[in-house]
């Protein structure tokens, strides 16, 4: 951790910022000073320079008018409530924005290029002014950290002093949960993921998740030793979620949203590390075990309580999306086998109401064997 200066005996916050921003400079964020950045007003959210950019360098038979529709497009999504804007442009940022070209044909025009990390432009910012109106009055919020991706802020971050007893992460979570959904909601449109962190501790969540469920990163890779050092949860969580490559894999598949017809409840999960290492391994498992023509693909062992079903969930989009060069694989039927009531019913509550996210087709609960061979046979 880079050393904070001593001011009279208190550290200053803005230190600890730039040493975080500094983190993710090393690992290939470039940064920028929020009040250089060009916006027509501080209610601009988007980066506009890097999203014309991304787009032109990416699909270069697009002309700047359709560049400057794409964007206005992106700009303006906010007719539903706040939480189904969020839902919706994040269907855009992992699949792609359809659009309707000059010529009529309509395609999918990506936002982010997820298998080519360096034609994304990864930008943190601070000193990101965002203006809101308030009984009339215009009034600013200014979030400590956020990161763009092809200028679209994908994950807010606040930071805590670290030398100040007063200054928990848990004030950190209000900011973002309560006074930022409150006030600057425009900006959380396009940031399903947030961060806390008094250097101490270091959490991620999403800009919906309860402030028991942030959790730390503990590992930046799987058979990583667990570090007790002071602000070793920061250098692990900026290694092993915002390294750019990582930070995508993440942001792509390992943010759960049920289908949008339940928007209502609100519900937005980000993976905890043992999930994402977990179901990282049991893919590739899997895929040896097909491949090599072996009856077995593996075994994990996950503690009460840790989160299998989400494992599973995460494992089932990672079969479905992410398998199709491996022809052995194809359009898997994904079979959930559970050894307890508690478990079917926990399995179907969240299997069924997530087939936006698995991607499968129907969800549906097989009661007994013969019903299985039936669905089995209609494949």
């Amino acid at each position: 951790m880079a050393k904070l200066k001593n001011y009279n005996g208190r550290y200053c916050e803005s230190d600890y910022e730039y040493a975080f921003i500094g983190f993710l400079e090393a690992e290939g964020w470039e940064y920028s000073s929020g009040s250089k950045i060009s916006r027509v007003t501080k209610r601009d959210v988007l980066i506009a320079d890097d999203f014309k950019k991304f787009l032109s360098d990416t699909n270069a038979d697009l002309t700047g008018d359709e560049v400057a529709q794409i964007f206005d497009k992106v700009r303006l999504a906010g007719s539903e409530s706040d939480f189904a804007t969020l839902h919706k442009v994040y269907g855009w940022m992992v699949d792609g924005i359809q659009f309707t070209l000059q010529n009529g044909l309509t395609r999918m025009i990506p936002l982010i290029d997820f298998d080519h990390t360096n034609k994304n432009i990864f930008r943190v910012v601070n000193q990101f002014t965002v203006e809101y109106t308030n009984n009339g009055q215009r009034e600013n919020r200014r979030p400590d950290v956020i990161l763009f991706v092809n200028g679209m802020p994908l994950c807010v971050i606040e930071l805590k002093n670290p030398a100040s007893a007063d200054a928990t992460i848990y004030g950190a979570w209000e900011q973002i949960t309560i006074r930022y959904w409150r006030d600057i909601p425009h900006l959380l449109h396009y940031c399903p993921l947030a961060c806390i962190s008094d250097g101490v501790k270091t959490r991620l969540g999403t800009v919906r998740t309860p402030y028991e469920h942030f959790y730390a990163w503990r590992r930046v890779n799987e058979s990583d030793q667990i570090s007790t050092l002071p602000f070793a949860e920061t250098e692990t969580m900026i290694k092993g979620v915002y390294s750019p490559a990582r930070f995508l894999e993440i942001f792509r598949d390992y943010i759960y949203f049920q289908d949008s017809i339940y928007d209502r409840s609100e519900v937005e999960i980000v993976c905890r590390y043992p999930q994402f290492f977990a179901a990282r391994l049991l893919k590739q498992s899997i895929i040896n075990s097909i491949v090599e023509k072996r009856s077995k693909g593996g075994t994990y062992f996950g503690a009460t309580g840790c989160g299998k079903t989400y494992t599973m969930a995460f494992l089932a989009r990672q079969l479905a999306l992410r398998c199709t060069d491996i022809p052995q694989i194809g359009s898997p039927t994904i079979i959930l086998i559970v050894d307890r009531d508690e478990l079917q019913k926990q399995g179907a509550k969240l299997f069924t109401k997530s087939e936006e996210f698995l991607n499968l087709g129907e969800v549906c609960v097989v009661k007994n064997r013969a019903e299985l061979r039936q669905e089995l046979g209609a494949r």
